[in-house]
């Protein structure tokens, strides 16, 4: 049995005790001293031939366990075994899965889950993606410089119709305009006449432009922005005011 003195060490040691690399004939030369030593703790084992791993396994009663191997399915296919005692039996399992996924043994057909565990690798895929789109951003420059690179679209222009454009009242020059979603950053033009050209098309109202872009009902006197006399680009709603 496992001394006291090693059943009294801190709350947080996880293995108690260990046995590497011990030779099986040890359940036939010395079987008192091995039970004296191990008794019937709990713990993770593994079964190797000769320096190989050959299967991971866990048992409330790791003595007998391994002794079970030597005339089961195992029987033959090792000659030396390790065990671990572990302090608690509920961290027995996750050790064993760990262990099988770790060293991959020919033995163990299944290797297990960590059912409670975070997946990091699509954090991390998640990560990558967005320091992906802050170096492209930094070498290509904002939204607006990407969108200038982009080759034009071939498209039929349509008429604005009979409608008379609701920005005509406010304007007497064309400038642009520009809208934001979802990360993205849509450009427009504002014709003289107050019709708006939004990739090859032509509307007569902000909003039908807006829906254009967005493919949403849309405001368009606040999704559009125009720069002012200051630089600033503000709410097209600013030039009805």
């Amino acid at each position: 049995m496992v001394k006291d003195s090693s059943r009294k060490r801190s709350s947080r040691t996880l293995v108690l005790g260990c046995l590497e690399r011990v030779s099986s004939k040890i359940f036939s030369d010395f079987p008192k001293q091995l039970t004296d030593l191990v008794g019937k703790q709990h713990g993770v084992y593994a079964l190797y031939k000769g320096s190989r791993l050959y299967y991971v396994g866990l048992a409330t009663n790791l003595r007998r366990r391994i002794k079970q191997h030597l005339t089961d399915q195992h029987a033959g296919k090792w000659d030396k075994f390790s065990l671990y005692l572990v302090r608690k039996a509920d961290d027995i399992k996750e050790l064993e899965t760990l262990v099988m996924r770790v060293a991959n043994p020919a033995g163990n057909p299944t290797r297990g889950r960590f059912p409670k565990a975070g997946d990091l690798k699509s954090e991390l895929q998640s990560e990558i993606r967005k320091e992906q789109k802050r170096r492209l951003q930094g070498i290509l420059g904002s939204g607006e410089t990407r969108r200038k690179t982009r080759k034009p679209k071939r498209e039929v222009v349509k008429k604005a119709g009979k409608r008379s454009p609701a920005l005509a009242p406010y304007i007497n020059k064309s400038f642009r305009i520009r809208g934001n979603y979802k990360d993205r950053t849509y450009f427009a033009a504002v014709n003289k006449g107050g019709t708006i050209r939004f990739e090859g098309s032509l509307y007569n109202s902000p909003s039908t432009a807006g829906i254009a872009a967005r493919k949403l009902i849309t405001n368009g006197w606040t999704f559009w922005r125009f720069k002012n006399k200051k630089g600033e680009w503000v709410k097209l709603d600013e030039l009805r005011r």
